[in-house]
């Protein structure tokens, strides 16, 4: 830290994760803690948030469970307003809420099942910063990531999900040109697969074990965390606008 020029003092500075009970952002939450910061999760799962809650306390962290539909816009922002309250702050925002809907050809998909997963994957992110980053451009630093996926490139079985993954990449290119000077940094991470439980119940034992891309296999959820927490901290002094690949290959 004491070479980076532009680096902000490392403080114990507070999160909001959603959908940070389980999976990808279950392991941010505690990457997050182990990095210094209190936790706030947005979640459905209650009894998953508390097992995460449990962890994050046992390494000296404040925690805290809202339960949040993030489809509902003023739920999410009576998460972001219970992190204030909780913790007197709000700096680092991550948006791990996702879903990926149903496999099936586009004509069999349905106009309910492409406004589910959009109201999910775009409008809770959406919702998450526009409560989220007025709180963070007041302190004059803030840190927000967003889950993507290579899906954005198209995926004729999963449209509506492509769809989302394409508006969450442009949504997060827009909002990192926003706010920079204000210190306030906006970037993604397209995790390719990582063994959760979105991934895991689709495929057989046989091509888990190796699925055939260039590292051999998926990643582990607390892999993508660590790039995440990477893009949240004091160290991310000039990433911006970018969505991060852990796909464990090029491309």
């Amino acid at each position: 830290m004491a070479n980076l020029r532009f680096a902000a003092p490392v403080e114990r500075r507070a999160a909001l994760i959603t959908g940070g009970a389980r999976g990808i952002g279950g392991a941010t939450a505690v990457r997050l803690a182990e990095a210094g910061r209190d936790i706030a999760i947005a979640d459905m799962l209650a009894e998953e948030a508390g097992a995460r809650i449990a962890e994050i306390e046992a390494l000296g962290q404040k925690a805290i469970f809202v339960k949040t539909d993030v489809t509902e816009e003023s739920q999410v922002h009576a998460a972001v307003a219970a992190t204030v309250e909780a913790f007197g702050r709000l700096d680092i925002l991550v948006c791990c809420a996702g879903v990926l809907g149903w496999e099936k050809p586009f004509l069999e998909q349905t106009a309910e099942q492409f406004s589910h997963v959009m109201a999910i994957n775009v409008h809770g992110a959406y919702y998450a910063h526009q409560a989220a980053v007025p709180h963070m451009l007041e302190r004059g630093w803030g840190r927000c990531v967003t889950i993507s996926s290579s899906a954005r490139n198209g995926s004729p079985n999963q449209t509506p999900y492509a769809v989302s993954k394409g508006a969450v990449y442009s949504f997060i290119r827009s909002l990192g040109n926003a706010w920079p000077r204000q210190g306030v940094f906006v970037n993604g991470v397209e995790p390719g697969r990582a063994l959760t439980d979105m991934v895991v119940h689709r495929f057989n034992e046989a091509h888990l074990k190796d699925p055939g891309n260039a590292m051999g296999r998926y990643s582990d959820a607390n892999e993508v965390a660590e790039v995440i927490e990477f893009l949240c901290s004091e160290r991310n002094t000039y990433a911006t606008g970018a969505v991060w690949s852990v796909k464990g290959a090029s491309g």
